[in-house]
C-alpha cells in the first residue's frame, strides 16, 4: 500500500500514522507544505491520502499563510474520494474533507487540548472498524473547530466538549477531529506553538506539564488496529 501524507507544519507530524505505515512496510510519500513541497497532481499510484492538522483553518487564505491553499487541498481530497481511494483527515484535515464535500466547518462548542475520553455512538459500537475502541477511550485533542457534516455522514464518536470526534463520510473516507496519532514528542512540539494563557478559563485545556505526563501508547495501538482493519477491508474491495 502507498500512503501519501499532506503535512502543514513540522509540529503537526503524522506520528503514529507514520509509525504504523513503517511497521507494515507500506510505501510512504509526503507533501511537506511548510518546506515548499507541492501537492500530488492526482491520485495515481496512491492508495491512502492522509491530511494532517495545523494551526490554519479551512478559511485561512494564502495571504495569511502562503504555503496553505485550502481550495487546492479540497480539490485533491475530492479527486481521491472520486477515485474511491482511502482518505483520512486529522483535525484540519477532517475539516477540509467536509469542505470538499460541501459541508463547511464550524466552531467546536469547546476548545480541547489534552487527553480526554471519546465515546462511540450507538451505531458505531457494532462498526467493524471501530468497535474495538470500546464504549469509552481516552485520546488526544488539540482543536478549536470541528468538521461539517454531509447528509450521508455518520458520527462514530463524540466527546463531552465536541459532538464530532470521528466522522465517516463515505465507505473509505474518515475524519478524525481527535488526535490518536499523538506521541509525547509531538505533544512537546505542539505545546511550544500553543497559547495557554487562558487555559485556566477553559475546562478542556490542560497545561503543558500535564500534557507531557500522559501515556499516549494505548490510543496509538488502538489506531494501529483501526488502520490494519481499514487496509485489509480496502484490499478486499
Amino acid at each position: 500500500m502507498h500512503l501519501h501524507f499532506v503535512i502543514h507544519e513540522y509540529f503537526e507530524a503524522p506520528g503514529a500514522f507514520e509509525q504504523w505505515a513503517r511497521r507494515a512496510q507500506h510505501r510512504i510519500s509526503y507533501s511537506r507544505l511548510y518546506q515548499g513541497d507541492h501537492l500530488p497532481s492526482n491520485s495515481d499510484g496512491v492508495d491512502m491520502l492522509v491530511v494532517m492538522g495545523g494551526p490554519q483553518s479551512p478559511a485561512t487564505t494564502q495571504a495569511q499563510c502562503s504555503h496553505f491553499d485550502a481550495i487546492a487541498e479540497q480539490r485533491l481530497i475530492k479527486q481521491f474520494i472520486d477515485a474511491h481511494k482511502l482518505v483520512i483527515g486529522v483535525c484540519l484535515g477532517a475539516q477540509l474533507i467536509g469542505e470538499a464535500l460541501g459541508a463547511p466547518h464550524q466552531p467546536s462548542p469547546e476548545r480541547e487540548i489534552g487527553k480526554f475520553p471519546i465515546y462511540l455512538t450507538d451505531n458505531a459500537k457494532l462498526h467493524a472498524l471501530v468497535s474495538h475502541f470500546g464504549q469509552k477511550l481516552d485520546v488526544g485533542h488539540w482543536h478549536n473547530d470541528m468538521p461539517g457534516l454531509t447528509p450521508e455522514a455518520k458520527i462514530l464518536a463524540y466527546s463531552e466538549g465536541c459532538p464530532r470526534q470521528i466522522v465517516q463520510y463515505q465507505k473509505w473516507v474518515f475524519g478524525f477531529q481527535c488526535h490518536m496519532e499523538l506521541t509525547i514528542d509531538l505533544v512537546k512540539l505542539l505545546s511550544q506553538h500553543e497559547d495557554f494563557s487562558e487555559a485556566h478559563l477553559q475546562r478542556f485545556v490542560q497545561r503543558p506539564e500535564e500534557l507531557a505526563g500522559h501515556d499516549y501508547a494505548q490510543m496509538n495501538e488502538v489506531l494501529y488496529v483501526f488502520l490494519d482493519k481499514l487496509a485489509e477491508a480496502f484490499s478486499q474491495g
